[in-house]
């Protein structure tokens, strides 16, 4: 038995055998394979692991006594005849693949604990020594580090045929704690230059792991969390419990990586429900980043009010420190109420500046940390707090709420509705810098799941809070972008892509962000400075137009030409956000390195034209070739241009000596 699930050129073919687990048999793009017949579905309880020893989540026993139940369009239920656990499968195709979650059912009689049961399980239809993976590390101040390996080099060839045993180990990543995009990140591709290529996305806030081994020619690629082993997440299930587990997106293309990073664009698209008041994609100023850096006071704030409303920008967000008057308030942060005496006139009269000066008000917060010493600490109950063993998690000098308890939420709901109804703040940067480990236990709960079930409980906070307030942009940020998952991005509006300070190592940031987050939400940091040289500020400027144009800087206190400059950069940002929700993103010349030279970052528009964003951080003189593209026009800065041509069919730049950055429109080559 088989089902058909198809749009467009992309077709999947689901199917089951009477003695055997169903298995996604076939996934096409134009008719060209991705994937071979694998099982669907993988298990690991505490008591049945696998059926032959192995380290990965494959071959598992449970996985291996699944049978098909019902079979509809989309839906599937498998059930195990021993333990009578049956598992709900929903696959659904969008415009960049197919999206997977499992809900897991104790139908049986005794309790089933479960230790991993990961959502994408699929082999692919190339083999390793046909493969490059691109993967991602993370950190903060160096966000997105990307690099390409061939895949035969981190899974060789060891003879585990000749056993008749599947490898052992293979090769993947995992997350650690609270920050699921803090040390590595939970999207990879495989590319084929000459066939189908496939990308994955992990759609979680908490624990994930994806892996990579060796399968029957294909490589096998599990990809789901939290589980037991590495983010100590266990869940029980008692007779009639359910559970359901993180969704992930499995994308095809035929345009070797760039076009699976494409389809890893369209697949994030596909999640988010755009509210009207996000789809003008504002310029935001926020007096942080090498600006105020957390201490703000009104005769600070009204001169970069007047100099960002000058510029064009639309929004005007305080950031740290609005809430205190202390120096250093780490520990003081969670009531989320006006400082007593830091504002002259008191906030109410900044925010009056920030809309007479043509822009909306914004306000920082950090909604899920209360400092030891806050008031808030002692008015909560113990249980509205992650806990281990009884006793409170304590992060340098701060706990963590936990969203689960009705007390802290009705303490975050009645936080933000005094903001937004008495002070009209229409803007909300969320913050997140302390990791609370591998998560919480209270309720029974193993800690990773009850991490899990934490930034569940905070993403319908979310949503609750837009809705009661359509109005409010909300930015999401960790410590810059330790928490930029397609769980949260699909129900926020801006992603902070780092808190890096120095502009040329931002543009690293800056044109490799678009791999992990949409152009359209990749808030990079644009901070001018009166002390930088015309090509600094070129490179932080270049660095804005490369996704959504977040302003910082002392702008009160740049020279005139450096301002018309700024003035320069924003007005283009306005220009080109029309399409920035519908570009795609490709690297002509690779994947950017930290310590690249070079960098270069295309966005494709959707009629072939593309827009290409070029760093120079070293000797220059280099000819960057830019293939497909037919006239090519610098359209920032206007007033120092590079060098262009010809070569090849191909058109071309000459790269001058950095620092040195700027903008191009490239017309679609004609045949």
């Amino acid at each position: 038995m088989s089902v058909v699930l198809s749009r467009g050129a992309l077709r999947a073919v689901i199917g089951a055998s009477d003695d055997a687990p169903v298995e996604l048999r076939s996934l096409t793009l134009h008719g060209a394979e991705a994937v071979r017949p694998h099982p669907l579905v993988e298990v690991l309880t505490a008591s049945e692991r696998h059926e032959r020893m192995t380290l990965g989540c494959r071959g598992t026993t449970v996985g291996a006594r699944l049978r098909l139940t019902t079979m509809e369009k989309g839906v599937v239920t498998q059930t195990d005849p021993v333990t009578g656990l049956s598992v709900r499968t929903r696959l659904a195709l969008d415009d960049g693949g197919l999206r997977v979650s499992h809900e897991l059912r104790n139908d049986g009689a005794e309790d089933v604990v479960i230790f991993a049961a990961p959502t994408l399980s699929v082999r692919t239809a190339a083999e390793p020594a046909q493969l490059t993976l691109a993967s991602g590390r993370s950190e903060w101040l160096g966000e997105g580090r990307w690099r390409e390996d061939a895949v035969a080099d981190l899974l060789p060839e060891l003879g585990f045929a000749a056993v008749a045993q599947p490898d052992r180990t293979g090769f993947g990543q995992s997350s650690a704690g609270g920050w699921p995009t803090g040390s590595v990140l939970p999207v990879g591709v495989l590319s084929r230059a000459d066939a189908v290529s496939v990308g994955w996305q992990i759609e979680s806030s908490a624990g994930w792991q994806w892996s990579l081994s060796r399968g029957d020619g294909g490589v096998v690629l599990s990809a789901g969390g939290p589980t037991e082993r590495e983010h100590q997440a266990a869940v029980r299930l008692r007779p009639g419990d359910s559970f359901e587990t993180v969704a992930a997106g499995l994308v095809v293309s035929d345009g070797g990586r760039d076009g699976a990073f494409a389809a890893l664009t369209r697949h994030r698209r596909g999640l988010r429900e755009v509210r009207e008041i996000e789809r003008s994609l504002p310029v935001v100023y926020n007096d942080y980043m090498n600006t105020l850096m957390g201490q703000p006071s009104t005769e600070r704030l009204l001169p970069l009010i007047a100099a960002a409303g000058e510029a064009g920008a639309e929004y005007f967000c305080i950031d740290a420190g609005w809430f205190t008057d202390s120096t250093d308030y780490w520990s003081e942060v969670g009531e989320w109420r006006e400082a007593p005496t830091r504002f002259g006139g008191g906030l109410g009269r900044v925010i009056a500046a920030i809309r007479d000066a043509g822009m909306r008000p914004g306000l920082w917060i950090e909604p899920e940390s209360v400092g030891l010493d806050s008031p808030v600490a002692g008015a909560l109950p113990a249980d509205a707090f992650f806990q281990r063993y009884g006793a409170a998690v304590v992060e340098q000098r701060r706990q963590h709420l936990d969203l689960r308890h009705p007390a802290a939420v009705a303490h975050l709901d009645a936080a933000v509705d005094h903001l937004v109804t008495g002070f009209g703040i229409e803007y909300l940067k969320l913050d997140y810098n302390i990791e609370p480990g591998s998560g919480t236990d209270v309720g029974g709960l193993a800690p990773g799941h009850g991490l899990l079930a934490h930034t569940r409980a905070l993403r319908d906070w979310l949503v609750a809070v837009q809705r009661r307030h359509p109005w409010l942009l909300i930015e999401n940020c960790a410590s810059g972008a330790m928490r930029s998952d397609y769980h949260l991005l699909a129900v926020t509006h801006l992603q902070s892509t780092s808190d890096q300070q120095d502009a040329l190592r931002y543009a690293a940031i800056a044109a490799s962000a678009p791999a992990t987050v949409l152009p359209e939400q990749a808030g990079n940091w644009v901070y001018p400075a009166a002390a930088m040289s015309e090509g600094e500020l070129d490179v932080t400027l270049v660095s804005g137009l490369a996704g959504r144009f977040y302003l910082a800087g002392f702008l009160n206190e740049l020279s005139a030409d450096a301002l018309a400059r700024v003035h320069e950069a924003v007005a283009l940002a306005k220009t080109l956000r029309g399409d920035l929700a519908s570009a795609t993103p490709f690297w002509p010349i690779g994947m950017p390195g930290w310590d690249d030279d070079i960098l270069c970052l295309g966005l494709r528009q959707e009629d072939g034209s593309a827009v290409f964003c070029v760093w120079s951080r070293g000797a220059g003189g280099a000819d960057l070739a830019l293939p497909d593209v037919g006239a090519l026009t610098q359209i920032f800065p206007s007033g120092a241009a590079w060098p262009t041509g010809a070569a090849d069919d191909q058109a071309v730049v000459t790269v001058p000596a950095g620092p040195a950055a700027a903008v191009f429109r490239g017309e679609r080559a004609t045949s």
